[in-house]
């Protein structure tokens, strides 16, 4: 018997983050795994499905509904061209791919086909996010003015691939990392041209990043102790004419002060599963929240901001 919904496949599945997917697929009748390919043979052992030796012969063979890419970050770009030329929609883990060329290949290629990218950019989901989205909708803090992020990582040196510490396969700290904050500066500003800069190296980076009257500073690192209680302490601070929100993620916080009422700490959501949103909406033929414009022009910022932190920090101009 044939099954109803989504026929679905992972096409490189290299970083963890694939999990967000698959996780979901016992909690769903309307989406249907049938295939992967991965140079990993156990994962489709795991998953008891049908494995593939490259992206084209899982394309071919299963001509599939969505297609998910979470492999070698360098490698992305092309794996995401290739499903949505085979009439694939894509849900793909953070960094879309690793060259502004590549960018540009998936922006054609989603025009041409009609089929959408959609980014698993969790910091979305996460309550915190979602109770400073609403504090900001109120109106409670006025016109928002400066926001300031952090995202400080483990390298875990030992247990990384490879892949992950050459950087001709990874891309940069700067195009992996910081693409979750930019999203986010441009989601709760709602900006539509700004302009971008960064300085770092190896391990870590800072971004200068103006999005329409707003200006955000974004830093990021492999650089948390091994000690640390968290893999990340991350932060975001949002400081408006009439008051400020400091959300901190990995504390699962979210403090607010206005104009006219001290210190609070703010009541938050439930959380939302990171992939469930996007499978809700393609089920239901629909574009995802996190659809192809801002998929790209996040990762766009993103590839922008690691070209300027190679380049010395040039500034670059970019619009949506």
């Amino acid at each position: 018997m044939s099954h109803p919904g989504l026929r679905l496949a992972v096409a490189g599945a290299a970083h963890p983050h694939v999990a967000y997917v698959l996780d979901e697929l016992p909690l769903r009748t309307d989406v249907e795994l049938v295939g992967i390919s991965d140079p990993d043979p156990a994962l489709a052992r795991r998953y008891r499905v049908l494995s593939y030796a490259d992206h084209r012969s899982l394309l071919d063979a299963q001509r599939p509904d969505v297609v998910v890419v979470a492999g070698i970050y360098s490698e992305r770009g092309p794996v995401v061209v290739d499903a949505l030329r085979a009439g694939a929609h894509v849900i793909a883990d953070k960094p879309l791919c690793t060259s502004l060329s590549d960018v540009d290949a998936i922006a054609a290629a989603a025009s041409g086909t009609g089929r959408s990218v959609s980014l698993l950019l969790e910091k979305r989901g996460h309550p915190e996010t979602l109770a400073a989205r609403a504090l900001l909708d109120s109106g409670a803090l006025g016109s928002l003015a400066l926001i300031a992020a952090s995202g400080p990582h483990k390298l875990n040196r030992g247990s990384r691939p490879s892949w992950f510490l050459d950087r001709s396969t990874y891309g940069g700290v700067v195009a992996d990392l910081a693409v979750h904050d930019i999203d986010l500066v441009l989601w709760l500003t709602g900006a539509r041209e700004g302009t971008v800069s960064a300085v770092g190296d190896a391990l870590h980076g800072a971004v200068l990043l103006r999005a329409g009257e707003v200006a955000a500073t974004i830093e990021v690192s492999w650089l948390t102790p091994d000690a640390a209680p968290w893999h990340g302490d991350y932060r975001m601070r949002l400081t408006g004419t009439g008051g400020t929100a400091e959300l901190m993620w990995a504390r699962g916080e979210l403090t607010a002060v206005t104009q006219d009422r001290p210190p609070w700490t703010v009541a938050l959501p439930p959380s939302r599963r990171p992939a469930a949103a996007a499978l809700d909406a393609l089920a239901a033929g629909q574009e995802p929240e996190v659809g192809t414009s801002a998929s790209l022009l996040a990762t766009r910022i993103a590839l922008l901001a690691q070209d300027s932190a190679d380049g010395g920090g040039v500034v670059h101009r970019w619009a949506a």
